[in-house]
């Protein structure tokens, strides 16, 4: 049996993100590993039969010591462990891990591309050192698969062979994403306490200042006044590994402006039903995986115009997008879409439409298998 191993920061990337692919590859034949930092979702994979390795040095904070150690760290895993396919996932995992894996010789080494650190609008300070490790990383793979096709033409512009790069796309669970019937939504309204005539304006994720919470905060406090027919409400946990976390007095300032917090919640294909809109205003995304659960659910969604945001919603169509950090552009657009149930109504069932066109996960696990399977039958002997 071939023995795969998934290598990610924290346990909760791979329950939550990456889930569904272990348990496919599993029934698909593979021997499932994965390592990561341990935490609260390790016996959730182990229910699912993929055997957890706990790593002391990963870590999604910048700490020096850990990064330096984790390389040695991984080796010595790859190994004992032996694996027959690494699967790398960045940002640092996706770095240290393919290095270590081609120092270990692991015959077959994978990485998925969630989304660059840095895109080429941003300064030379950072683009350049994210692109420079990039380059020498995928040096170290067998093949790169890319979710966004913009981070595709990075990469083969920094020399990296296309053919080593897969577009592979990104997808969520279509059967548990999807317009929810009336009684749901009622249900959910009344559990929040959200009055029928209210148009709910919701945003799902962690709780960093990159996912543009000042611009959706600050464009709150000039709707929420004049608008009494609003309603702003975010849900996703803290996240003070990151370096821009929102602390409990930053949730308390924006509470105190009439945003309304959930906290993390294990039901979003149930609270997406509640909303009218939603709102991705992140500064930087690889391919959102909240907005495609927000459009799969029929959802118009308001989000930058960056890449990621872009693959998602079609200006117009499926949505609106407006300029990053720019909490008057965000405002407009919500105000738009708060005044218009008719142009709510196409524009999420747009995005539904092109949801199942384009964000089926089935989709994405296939292009996966097939590059083991592609990778395996050149390896043979």
């Amino acid at each position: 049996m071939t023995r795969l191993l998934h290598i990610t920061t924290t346990d909760i990337s791979l329950e939550l993100l990456l889930g569904p692919q272990l348990r496919a590859f599993r029934d698909a034949g593979y021997e499932v590993h994965a390592a990561s930092a341990p935490g609260p979702f390790v016996d959730g994979l182990a229910a699912d039969g993929i055997v957890h390795h706990p790593l002391r040095h990963a870590t999604r904070a910048f700490a020096v010591g850990h990064d330096l150690a984790a390389p040695a760290e991984l080796y010595r895993l790859f190994h004992g462990l032996r694996p027959d396919i690494v699967h790398t996932h960045n940002p640092k995992p996706g770095v240290y891990g393919r290095l270590a894996a081609r120092a270990a010789r692991v015959p077959l080494v994978v990485n998925t591309q969630h989304g660059l650190y840095a895109q080429p609008a941003d300064r030379a300070a950072r683009r350049l050192p994210v692109y420079a490790l990039e380059r020498l990383a995928a040096a170290c793979s067998d093949v790169e698969l890319v979710q966004n096709p913009e981070d595709l033409e990075t990469l083969a512009r920094l020399g990296v062979p296309r053919a080593k790069l897969r577009l592979l796309g990104n997808g969520v669970d279509l059967e548990r994403f999807g317009p929810q019937p009336e009684f749901v939504r009622k249900a959910v309204r009344a559990e929040l306490g959200v009055d029928d005539d209210q148009v709910v304006v919701g945003a799902v994720g962690r709780l960093v200042w990159e996912k543009g919470y000042a611009e959706l905060f600050a464009a709150a406090r000039r709707l929420l006044p004049r608008r009494r027919d609003l309603t702003v409400v975010v849900a996703g946990p803290f996240d003070a590994d990151k370096g821009d976390p929102l602390t409990p007095a930053d949730v308390a300032a924006a509470e105190a402006a009439g945003v309304r917090f959930l906290g993390h919640r294990d039901d979003p294909e149930r609270l997406y039903a509640a909303f009218d809109m939603y709102v991705l205003a992140s500064h930087r995304e690889g391919f959102p995986r909240s907005a495609m659960e927000a459009a799969a659910s029929a959802l118009p969604i308001v989000a930058t115009d960056i890449r990621g945001c872009r693959e998602v919603v079609e200006d117009g169509r499926t949505g609106l997008l407006v300029p990053v950090r720019d909490p008057a552009a965000l405002e407009a657009a919500i105000d738009r879409l708060a005044g218009d149930a008719e142009f709510r109504r196409r524009l999420g069932e747009a995005a539904a439409a092109k949801a199942r066109d384009e964000f089926d996960q089935r989709r994405v696990i296939a292009r996966t298998l097939d590059a083991y399977a592609g990778l395996k039958a050149r390896n043979q002997p």
